[in-house]
């Protein structure tokens, strides 16, 4: 991709966005956008703006890894154009190594001299063969390179209390302890910051199907052992059993500072959960009531339970697996987790990224799954080839919300009804930026109709904007800018800021100090 070929795609999409902003009074949605400028909860942590890296199908081994001596060029052994990308959206944490593969996996598999690590089964992602050429070593070399901190998933399915604080102790010690000199023979003299530390994942399903009281008993255990100065992270619902949140605050809330949820959306079963491509109106549909309804609520219930145990709100919720779920791509191997990321990938993230600014109390971090080539991923490799999805362009365009502060919003809106579906067809999320200016993220859900919001604020506002024609548009190596954002300009009309929003659009703006409230 070049910056020429994205700058005339950005010029083809903005016109056909302005075509949209053209429609007659009677074929859009009219809602009021009313803002106080008044916080409306602690600041929005970058790091709900995280990412999650599991050694599963080419996420690690292809979509990062290439090695040293690959053609593809690279900074030792890591992509250099995914790197470049992968810093261009300032990426705050990436979760490692899993997911399940943590919960079979052996840390000392992952250090030494690369030709002589052993070859495992990935048992848990089709029993293929991982060389363990990306280890500790090499994912904190990663980590540095896009400047992100690291939260590492502990072993706490299949590995004893002591694995994982050796772990710890070789990755963070500076003392002349052997673990912290044998780090220094491979290569690291200076410890490494740890700031997160997972103990264990998913404890009800893939990291041992445990019962919550034992799970939490077990967390106790482990986290008793992990002595530096680390966040602990406690594993905690993935299925909507608020019985796990509820058993793991009970019994284990001071020994953590941290409990995991993990919500994905499905556009249909789980047994046929739809293409990522060629879907319907309904699927559609369906997709965005999973985000605006169901992790709304999954989130609000969890909240809910740990205030029952944590009035202080001491403990944090990170949200460390979420996205999209669709059936595998035909003709790829269904344990790697290959899918397109269309459109309607990038709505979802942005009406997600809506919610967790609306529950800043307690949501402190946030990993989309995946990074790179697995489920919704920010980039797709193919060879030497790479290109961006729209997911990566949403999260592009909603950097500005990294540090920033929600701020009190109510949005009048009429209904976007699809079959049993009704939603309200405007969704906004509104914050105060580190640099003072007043940002706004307006989505129009409706796939078929545009939307005027009118809101109570002077000045003219500017960003850019993500939308298509087609629901499932999406990138391909040989079209690798069908979708990317276009440059977007708001005025006032009669003194109060209007913003026009074609159907299916995302628009992120900025509005200069000050943005006067208009009575």
């Amino acid at each position: 991709m070049t910056l020429r070929s994205l700058s005339a795609a950005a010029a083809v999409l903005l016109g056909t966005a302005m075509m949209a902003f053209a429609a007659p009074a009677a074929e859009r949605a009219e809602a009021r956008l009313t803002l106080t400028l008044e916080a409306a909860g602690p600041r929005i942590e970058p790091a709900v703006y995280g990412q999650f890296v599991e050694h599963l199908g080419t996420g690690v081994y292809g979509g990062l890894w290439v090695g040293t001596d690959s053609k593809i060029p690279n900074t030792r052994g890591f992509r250099n154009d995914v790197i470049a990308a992968l810093r261009k959206i300032k990426v705050p944490v990436v979760r490692w190594p899993g997911g399940c593969f943590a919960d079979d996996y052996d840390w000392r598999d992952g250090i030494g001299p690369r030709a002589q690590r052993p070859v495992r089964l990935n048992k848990v992602w089709g029993n293929v063969p991982d060389d363990n050429r990306v280890g500790t070593h090499e994912f904190m070399d990663f980590a540095e390179m896009i400047g992100a901190e690291v939260y590492i998933a502990g072993n706490m399915g299949s590995m004893p209390p002591r694995a994982m604080a050796q772990w710890l102790e070789y990755m963070t010690s500076d003392s002349v302890s052997s673990l912290a000199n044998e780090r220094r023979r491979n290569g690291r003299d200076k410890p490494w910051t740890v700031k997160y530390f997972g103990v264990g994942n998913e404890s009800w399903g893939c990291g041992g199907h445990m019962r919550p009281e034992y799970a939490a008993d077990l967390h106790r255990q482990y986290a008793s052992f992990l002595r530096a100065p680390v966040i602990k992270v406690a594993s905690g619902d993935g299925e909507g059993n608020e019985r796990v949140t509820d058993v793991m605050m009970d019994l284990a809330k001071d020994d953590m500072d941290a409990i995991s949820l993990h919500h994905y959306t499905v556009p249909g079963p789980w047994e046929a959960k739809g293409q990522a491509v060629g879907f319907d109106a309904q699927r559609w549909a369906k997709t965005l009531q999973d985000v605006t309804v169901g992790m709304e609520e999954h989130i609000a219930k969890t909240v809910r339970i740990m205030d029952k145990h944590d009035p202080k709100k001491r403990v944090a919720l990170y949200v460390d697996e979420w996205g999209m779920w669709h059936d595998p791509e035909p003709g790829s191997n269904p344990a790697f987790l290959v899918q397109q990321n269309t459109l309607r990938d990038a709505m979802v993230a942005a009406l997600t990224f809506n919610v967790f600014h609306r529950h800043t109390e307690r949501v402190k971090m946030a990993n989309i799954a995946q990074m790179v080539n697995v489920l919704q991923a920010m980039v797709l490799t193919d060879g030497a080839r790479m290109l961006l999805t729209p997911t990566y362009h949403l999260f592009d365009l909603y950097l500005p919300f990294q540090g920033a502060t929600p701020l009190k919003a109510s949005v009048d809106a009429p209904r976007y009804r699809q079959g049993e579906v009704s939603l309200p067809a405007v969704d906004v999320s509104a914050a105060r930026g580190v640099d003072g200016s007043t940002l706004l993220a307006l989505v129009n859900l409706d796939p078929e109709r545009a939307a005027r919001v009118v809101t109570n604020l002077a000045g003219t506002a500017t960003g850019r904007i993500l939308s298509a024609a087609a629901m499932d548009a999406h990138n391909s190596f040989d079209r690798p800018d069908t979708i990317v954002p276009a440059p977007y300009v708001a005025k006032a009309v009669a003194g109060k800021l209007s913003f026009d929003l074609p159907a299916k659009s995302i628009v992120v703006v900025s509005i200069p100090v000050p943005a006067v409230a208009q009575r």
